[in-house]
């Protein structure tokens, strides 16, 4: 079920979901969709057995509490040093990333179950004026504007920093063995850095958060076409994880989507 917002002259609109795959016996995504903050996260767990699910929801659930608590308060205090040169929701989500990293990584320490679990993260949070996406890993933030679709976030892999230094190219990254190796992930260290995106909506844009389980499946293109061709949210969230489970569904499947729409 899709949920609305206002924003000044606009509204933005979400809807999303997390499907298990076909190949995975349990799902260790975890999602957010805005309740009472317009706030949107998916988090994509990693670990043995089930400490990758611990770690998402982890992620989800600090990043949301962080944001309910700052928004009580009249005169921010933050456990982290923050940039006064940002303005206070983007420091928001910085902290809210940064606090939930530690979390997970202070839980795999103590407790030898939770040794080695983490999660990637991509969170968006909707002002009147601007869209401020925090990422760290390789779930990304796609925005569809008219006919064209791009990737905002730039992964956290591995693979990806190979392409970076031209060592292997994008064709050859297809095939590549170590694709799926995460550089930057919540849990990993006691501390993380977080990236950091503002954008500024038009109406119409529709903004898409999702797991590689989604992305490693389904071409740009291809994710493209269902954006544009679908109206109704709830119904494209649906396509989105239909077409990764239709090319194997080797993962779990986790997708957001936020359209920018007259008020």
């Amino acid at each position: 079920m899709s949920t609305s917002f206002p924003l000044d002259t606009m509204r933005v609109r979400f809807a999303g979901a997390t499907d298990i795959g076909r190949k995975r016996d349990h799902n260790e995504d975890s999602i957010a969709i805005p309740e009472v903050e317009r706030l949107a996260i998916v988090a994509d767990g990693m670990g043995g057995h089930a400490s990758g699910e611990v770690a998402s929801r982890l992620a989800v659930e600090l990043i949301n509490d962080h944001f309910t608590e700052t928004a009580k308060q009249q005169t921010l205090t933050w456990p982290y040093k923050v940039d006064r040169d940002l303005r206070t929701h983007t420091n928001r989500m910085i902290t809210g990333i940064m606090l939930a990293n530690l979390e997970i990584w202070e839980r795999s320490q103590r407790e030898a179950r939770f040794k080695g679990m983490g999660t990637t993260c991509v969170g968006m949070y909707c002002l009147d004026d601007a869209i401020i996406i925090g990422h760290v890993g390789d779930s990304r933030c796609y925005r569809s504007r008219g006919a064209e679709i791009t990737q905002l976030t730039e992964d956290h892999s591995l693979i990806n920093d190979y392409i970076r230094m031209k060592r292997v190219t994008p064709e050859e990254a297809e095939n590549w063995p170590h694709k799926n190796v995460i550089v930057r992930a919540l849990g990993m260290k006691e501390s993380v850095q977080v990236d950091i995106i503002s954008e500024k909506p038009h109406m119409g844009d529709v903004y898409l958060l999702c797991s590689d389980g989604l992305t490693g499946m389904v071409k740009d293109d291809q994710i493209q076409h269902i954006i544009a061709s679908e109206r109704d949210l709830d119904r494209m969230i649906e396509r989105l994880i239909t077409a990764a489970n239709e090319e194997g569904g080797v993962d779990n499947i986790s997708a957001v989507v936020a359209r920018i729409e007259p008020s």
